[in-house]
């Protein structure tokens, strides 16, 4: 059995020069184990303090029994290093084992395990693997925990293939696998989106003569709901309720959030009461989930209803709950209201994130309440909370609407500073300040630099760009940038198209306006009311009234007025 070990991991080009190692190689106090020795005495936080020091007296107590004349039996030192796991100290439980190596007590499976378990936790697969190969060649059988274990190191570092060529190996040489093996497997392909093959494997499951659990149900229903797939994620619960496995309350919330980002809001409820009628308890998630999708609805006096009635079933919001809910409020632009919700959180003592603040600048800054952003974004500084690119967005992009484009451009250099890249909204923003003060130079200098990242224009960067260009009477070359959008290969939209149509009625081109007009109807991209509108307007200024009148009625005709 063991050369088929040695032979998987032979497959991994890293675990090559590890294998004939008897035991890997490394410090018995490692830099981060130095750092946590020193950080025993100068951190001031009484529970960390706590934590330390249990940690401490645990490490104390292995030393002690280490430095007996006749030490205990190595299951002794398991029940430590155990415990050390629990408190998610791997580089001490490793150097801890090492040092039992080095005194020449003889590791057991467990240990072994043990060591395996903090590899795998630390990303370190092959070291992982070369302890594998050690309880191979000193006779023991890896137990089905060990095997699931590696396979679940092997999926939280993004080898799920491998962990299931390794799946396949294991299952070859006769070991018996349990479900959480097949949950780990099936949580592993769910994370990097292969529904498909994790519902295949569900399947193999049953060959095995292994009942698949709700576990497994629920990792996939959440991934099809994730995919919007929530046809084939409700037929899979019904499956499952007809199988006899009771849905728990991940499964109910998977679907409830499904159901809420499909915008099928009634259904989600049923849900909801479906649940509460079989005595599952909604969790926070449960609610916020349904708080956040009743806000993408503008419904937010609903979801503060909602919000109350979470509180008096003794489920305590929390920030993702509030966040939904200034969001919501910022949605229907209620700045004040999310303000007082953004408030209200912090004294209710659950603490603001990044994305609470985001969600309030962006929420002045659509309000034109720039000073109040920039307050915020102050006390993001002084609070040591580091604003991400789409602070910086949000504050870049409400200076430039206000016309404050110096300030704008200090912000730039800030985020830049603090190693926030500018992305596509970054550079759309700017585009369009330059634009609109007549700055097409600048803006064309920016669309290079733009595309010399690597950061590829999309249709909105066009359309500026042809904004700007017949805004300064530049019409020829707007028809260019027009033309190149079409070779790069983009589809339009109405807006884009509404920037050329604009362009061409400034200069009372009415034939090239008319044209476009028709192949945007051929082109399934559906004209508007914009569209409409801006030529009617400019055939009346030219008295062309009867064409003008024509157009009118065609506007009625597709329910545009």
């Amino acid at each position: 059995m063991s050369l088929s070990f040695f032979r998987f991991a032979l497959s991994f080009p890293k675990f090559r020069p590890l294998l004939p190692i008897p035991y890997p190689t490394f410090l018995i106090l490692s830099a981060s184990d130095r750092h946590f020795s020193h950080s025993l005495h100068n951190n001031n936080n009484p529970n960390h303090n706590h934590f330390n020091l249990v940690v401490h007296d645990v490490v104390a107590s292995f030393n002690h029994l280490l430095s007996m004349r006749h030490p205990p039996p190595i299951f002794e030192f398991g029940k430590i290093l155990g415990s050390i796991v629990k408190l998610k100290h791997y580089s001490i439980a490793i150097s801890l084992s090492k040092q039992l190596d080095l005194s020449g007590i003889t590791p057991n499976i467990v240990t072994l395990s043990i060591l395996i378990n903090c590899y795998c936790h630390l990303g370190h697969m092959p070291l992982a693997f070369s302890v594998l190969s050690k309880i191979l060649k000193l006779g023991y059988q890896p137990s089905t925990v060990t095997l699931t274990t590696l396979m679940k190191g092997l999926c939280l570092n993004g080898d799920v293939k491998k962990a299931l060529h390794f799946h396949d190996t294991v299952a070859a040489l006769g070991y018996q696998l349990n479900a959480h093996t097949y949950g780990t497997l099936i949580n592993g392909l769910c994370k990097i989106a292969e529904t498909k093959a994790a519902l295949q494997l569900l399947r193999k499951i049953e060959v095995r003569v292994l009942k698949p659990d709700v576990v497994m149900y629920s990792t996939i229903i959440d991934s099809l709901c994730r995919d919007t797939l929530i046809n084939e994620a409700h037929d899979l619960y019904s499956e499952m309720v007809s199988r006899g496995i009771s849905p728990d309350v991940v499964t109910y919330t998977s679907l409830i959030s499904g159901l809420g980002i499909g915008g099928r809001l009634k259904e989600a409820f049923k849900l909801l009461s479906e649940m509460v009628l079989k005595n599952i308890i909604p969790d926070v998630v449960t609610f916020s989930t349904l708080v956040d999708a009743l806000c993408k609805e503008g419904k937010v006096k609903e979801s503060t209803n909602m919000l109350a009635v979470m509180i008096k079933n003794g489920v305590k919001p929390n920030v993702v709950t509030y966040n939904s809910l200034m969001d919501g409020y910022c949605l229907v632009n209620e700045v004040s209201r999310a303000k007082f919700i953004f408030n209200t959180m912090i004294l209710r003592g659950v603490s603001a994130n990044v994305r609470s603040y985001n969600i309030m600048v962006n929420g002045f800054c659509k309000s034109k309440m720039i000073d109040e952003a920039m307050n915020l974004f102050k006390e993001m500084h002084h609070k040591t909370m580091t604003p991400n690119t789409i602070t910086y967005n949000s504050l870049i992009d409400g200076l430039c609407k206000l016309g404050r484009i110096s300030c704008a451009w200090e912000l730039v250099d800030e985020m830049n500073d603090r190693g926030q890249p500018m992305d596509l909204i970054t550079y759309n923003s700017l585009l369009d300040a330059l634009c609109k003060n007549q700055q097409l130079d600048k803006a064309y200098q920016l669309l290079t630099k733009m595309e010399d990242q690597g950061i590829q224009p999309n249709v909105c960067t066009y359309t500026i760009l042809i904004h700007g260009l017949c805004k300064v009477g530049r019409l020829n070359t707007a028809k260019e940038v027009f033309r190149q959008f079409f070779i790069k290969g983009y589809r339009p939209d109405v807006r884009i198209c509404n920037a050329m149509i604009i362009g061409f009625c400034k200069e009372y081109l009415f034939d090239e306006a008319l044209a476009l007009k028709s192949e945007m109807d051929e082109n399934h991209c559906l004209p508007d009311f914009v569209t409409f509108k801006t030529i009617i307007r400019s055939l009346l200024v030219k008295g062309k009234n009867d064409d003008a009148q024509k157009l009118l009625f065609e506007m009625i005709g597709r329910g545009l007025l």
